[in-house]
């Protein structure tokens, strides 16, 4: 249990700051170049995960209620699995998913509140409503630009790989941008990818449990 909480916590709050750093000291949208393939681009994701949207601000609260169903039954698995000392190719991998889960549950469910400004649900003309300038912390919760639940996830993660545009001698794609990877993500989708592939590369080791 102990082995599992140096793991979890560390990339918790590793995330947290990271996703508070860039949202109070850039410009939603904002882009910076570490590399040609590799971009800071900051943009608020009110949906799932790996730049995915929802359409409608109740589908957020909906989003973030099944988060904290998902998050107890890995909890009630996890501690059930550390009590029978099963293999760490089961252990780990759960670490990184449930670490990943809880951190981008915290932007849904506090981040609402924390922050000043935000990307928020425009009920009358039913679409989200970006912002402008740089966001704030209020440690009071009293200014926040939503409420609880109906927070936004930082996402800042851009890998475009592959980014080109097809000549206009070829028939039908001429000058279509063809980009792979497309969506933005954060810290937290990293080590939940990680922890879904490992789970899957160890399967067979899993098996034997």
């Amino acid at each position: 249990m102990k082995r599992s909480f140096f793991i979890i916590l560390p990339i918790i709050v590793l995330d947290q700051l990271l996703k508070i750093y860039v949202k109070t000291h850039f410009r939603l949208g904002d882009e910076f170049y570490i590399f040609s393939f590799f971009r800071i681009n900051f943009i608020e994701n009110p949906g799932i995960a790996y730049g995915f949207f929802i359409n409608k601000s109740y589908g957020k609260i909906i989003l973030s209620i099944i988060k904290v169903i998902l998050i107890i039954i890995i909890s009630i698995f996890h501690i059930n699995n550390i009590r029978k000392n099963v293999t760490n190719y089961i252990i780990i991998p759960i670490d990184f998913i449930l670490s990943g889960s809880i951190s981008n549950f915290l932007d849904n469910a506090l981040y609402g509140l924390l922050f000043n400004s935000g990307t928020v649900y425009n009920k009358k003309f039913h679409n989200w409503i970006f912002y402008s300038g740089i966001s704030t912390i209020d440690f009071s919760f009293k200014k926040g630009y939503s409420h609880f639940m109906e927070g936004c996830i930082v996402d800042m993660f851009y890998f475009p790989l592959i980014n080109f545009s097809f000549p206009k001698w070829i028939p039908i794609v001429s000058e279509f941008n063809f980009q792979f990877f497309q969506p933005i993500f954060n810290l937290s989708d990293i080590f939940i990818f990680i922890g879904i592939i490992l789970l899957f590369f160890f399967r067979n080791k899993i098996n034997q449990y």
